[in-house]
């Protein structure tokens, strides 16, 4: 099996057309018709993921967010990136990024965190003409915020979640978006939505949002984590089987006390 037949089965399910035009999903580094030998999937690429993928024995790592996100002026080593490059290449390693095409894609990164909290009649909470933004759905029963909020916390294995005020009504209607999804809270807000999980938000957000809908913040790596599972599945789907491995590795350059 060559490395190029994983890689369109990702392709089949989140086309590269559906990334937005800020964003550099594909591949990142490497030749994509070597002989697969194993994959690694990972959130975000970093020295310590590709040591481990050759400890595994892997030639193709998969990653969420690109490693690539801005053009190289250099290859020198200095940054953490380059140096990743460098490493790469010396090892003939395959890394690809599946980042907005998977988000904006139908059961996606968002339709798969919708089914992690229960929801039902999952759908684009901004829909595109092929694909779209976030997703919103209905709780099998009402819940009261802090019940809900609690919920989320313990789902997503969360250290903090931080959110604007109760507004004291009970929650149904669940919009969200992992990542920086806070561009969404208005089409929450139209849609009707009683909460809007997402993982970044601004300051103001938190006022402007007033009592119409709860605004719950849970960390961008913590809405995101869970994409390694999503293509393990998009994967095995296709090519049951071979085996994938989950990086081990703790890339959350966020810490907490």
């Amino acid at each position: 099996m060559r490395i190029e037949q994983i890689i369109s089965a990702i392709e089949e399910y989140a086309p590269l057309s559906l990334q937005e035009d800020f964003d550099n999903s594909g591949l990142q580094v490497g030749d994509v018709s070597r002989k697969l030998q194993g994959i690694l999937l990972c959130l975000d690429v970093t020295p310590e993921v590709l040591d481990e993928a050759m400890e595994l024995d892997c030639n193709l790592i998969i990653s969420h967010h690109p490693l690539l996100f801005r053009p190289l002026r250099t290859l020198t080593g200095k940054t953490y990136i380059e140096r990743c490059v460098i490493k790469a290449c010396k090892n003939d390693l395959v890394v690809y990024a599946a980042h907005t095409n998977l988000d904006n894609a139908w059961g996606g990164v968002n339709f798969y965190l919708a089914e992690k909290i229960g929801l039902q009649n999952i759908r684009f909470l901004k829909p595109g003409i092929i694909g779209g933004s976030g997703a919103i759905g209905e709780l099998v029963a009402p819940e009261d915020e802090e019940s809900f909020l609690e919920r989320i916390y313990d789902i997503f294995q969360l250290k903090s979640l931080k959110h604007s005020p109760l507004t004291g009504k009970t929650i149904r209607d669940v919009a969200l978006c992992g990542g920086s999804g806070a561009f969404l809270i208005p089409d929450a807000i139209a849609a009707g939505a009683d909460v809007f999980l997402t993982g970044e938000a601004r300051y103001n957000d938190y006022y402007d949002v007033e009592d119409r809908i709860l605004l719950a913040v849970l960390g961008h790596y913590e809405t995101e984590h869970y994409t390694k599972e999503l293509f393990f599945d998009i994967i095995s789907k296709k090519i049951p089987n071979f085996a994938a491995h989950f990086s081990n590795v703790n890339t959350n350059p966020i810490n907490y006390l």
